[in-house]
């Protein structure tokens, strides 16, 4: 069998990944691009927004629904341009401003033209069934994709009885997927892990000045 340049650097890099992952400490997320050479990259820090965020699935390790192009070097200064219109959203719907930080922070990192690889865009990464039931004609208008994603997080709320992990669950994997699964939260790998990453980051920001 003759084995490729590509192959072996694919190995390497696989085999390292791998080791990496087993370690107690290494809980960070991993990115993987291919370039136009058909080499594969796995890393904990992506450099641009050719990286797809992977998670482990029943399937094994696939690319996450999660938005897929998403620049983190923009995070903070994104969060600062779109505070005011999230404190407002949050505020009409009785929601914490913190939650909404949390779930924007996981859904796009701030990023108003994030697409994800299910087709979900903007910064609550609204898909076109929920954007239309909730009046959302533009997806990429931040305004617009805010409102949208607050109203169906309070739906969520209000439909599990303010049980927030439940909520969360459901604005990852659809309010069908918990229902299904007895009102708790579906056996989805990337499900689970979402909901581990909202009520950190919600956690984060209570402490912070938003």
């Amino acid at each position: 069998m003759t084995i490729k340049p590509q192959q072996i650097v694919v190995s390497c890099i696989l085999l390292t990944s791998l080791w990496c992952w087993e370690l107690p400490s290494a809980r960070a997320d991993i990115y993987k691009y291919v370039d136009k050479y058909g080499r594969v990259y796995l890393t904990d820090r992506p450099e641009h927004a050719g990286y797809k965020r992977l998670v482990r699935t029943w399937k094994g390790w696939s690319q996450s629904r999660g938005a897929a192009s998403v620049n983190y070097r923009l995070l903070a200064a994104n969060r600062q341009r779109f505070s005011r219109t999230i404190a407002e959203a949050a505020l009409e719907r009785a929601l914490p401003t913190a939650l909404v930080h949390a779930v924007i922070t996981a859904e796009s990192a701030y990023d108003p033209n994030a697409v994800s690889t299910a087709g979900a865009v903007g910064l609550m990464q609204l898909m076109p069934a929920t954007a239309e039931r909730y009046g959302v004609h533009n997806r990429r208008d931040p305004v617009a994709n805010i409102a949208g994603g607050t109203e169906y997080l309070k739906d969520l709320l209000g439909m599990f009885n303010n049980d927030l992990v439940l909520a969360i669950a459901a604005y990852n994997a659809g309010e069908g997927a918990v229902l299904k699964h007895g009102r708790r939260i579906p056996p989805y790998e990337e499900t689970q892990t979402y909901v581990k990453r909202v009520l950190k980051f919600y956690d984060d920001y209570k402490k912070m000045s938003l």
